[in-house]
């Protein structure tokens, strides 16, 4: 009689095991997850803790998007918006605004939750686990949750018509959320990417993509004059944060998974 064992996740990227915390802050926390993990479940403790640090994620967008409004002008434009619109208009083309125009619609409100939903199915069926589309689907709307705060306190204007290329946009400028949420789909894509890559070049390639991607997503808002520059870098800073979040609470769901949590562990590392 054969029997089927399901295999267990990946866990490196690069040369790092992303099961190993190395400061004692980290051990502590693995330590602190794995008692809630004994006391609710493995799933249900990662959807809790993706809970709240989307909390967190909300009350940073909120500080951000207040601290910005403290210390841009009077009219909202920092000093560097204005230069980079018009190098943005100089460097407009028809096959580059075509370009722009593509990459905005294919990571827009419908393309994202898109790409989120294969991309969370596709690993879910392949580890046959739900962690992956949870994870997806948690970062999807975290982002999307960080970019409707961000607009409803700024009301930021765009560009005006004349600088910007159509069709024309109308919600509030700040922060951008397409960069904002082609920085948390495509960072954790790349991540679960570079998990099941054994070799460090393939997880160099998935990484620079995703990286160009992120940029190219951002740039082309500008290029568009759909947002200023400013909204764009918001997006990737505080996208990169959810992105931080959400990939550490997945850490702590394989600590747990693959049996390496520190309770055996002391301080100073030792078993």
């Amino acid at each position: 009689m054969t029997h089927t064992h399901r295999a267990s996740s990946p866990t490196s990227v690069g040369r790092r095991d992303v099961t190993e915390w190395r400061s004692p802050a980290g051990r502590r926390l693995a330590d602190r997850h794995q008692r809630l993990v004994d006391r609710v479940g493995a799933h249900r403790a990662l959807i809790g803790l993706l809970a709240v640090g989307g909390g967190v994620a909300a009350g940073a967008t909120w500080l951000a998007a207040t601290i910005y409004d403290d210390v841009a002008d009077r009219n909202g434009i920092a000093s560097l918006d204005q230069p980079a619109l018009a190098l943005a208009k100089r460097l407009r083309s028809p096959a580059l605004d075509g370009t722009a125009a593509a990459i905005a619609h294919g990571f827009g409100p419908v393309g994202m939750p898109l790409l989120a939903a294969a991309a969370g199915g596709a690993f879910a069926l392949e580890q046959r686990k739900a962690a992956p589309f949870t994870l997806l689907a948690a970062a999807g709307l975290g982002s999307l949750g960080m970019t409707v705060a961000g607009k409803r306190i700024i009301h930021r204007h765009r560009p005006g018509r004349r600088d910007a290329i159509p069709p024309y946009e109308r919600s509030p400028s700040f922060p951008s959320g397409h960069t904002l949420n082609a920085t948390t789909i495509a960072g954790i894509v790349a991540y679960l990417l570079m998990l099941r890559q054994r070799r460090q070049a393939p997880q160099v390639v998935v990484a620079g993509s995703a990286l160009a991607t992120i940029a190219g997503v951002g740039l082309s808002r500008v290029l568009l004059g759909a947002h200023w520059f400013t909204d764009v870098a918001v997006g990737w800073t505080t996208g990169a944060g959810w992105l931080a979040t959400v990939i550490t609470v997945h850490r702590l769901h394989l600590t747990t998974e693959h049996g390496r949590t520190p309770a055996a562990t002391d301080i100073d590392g030792r078993r």
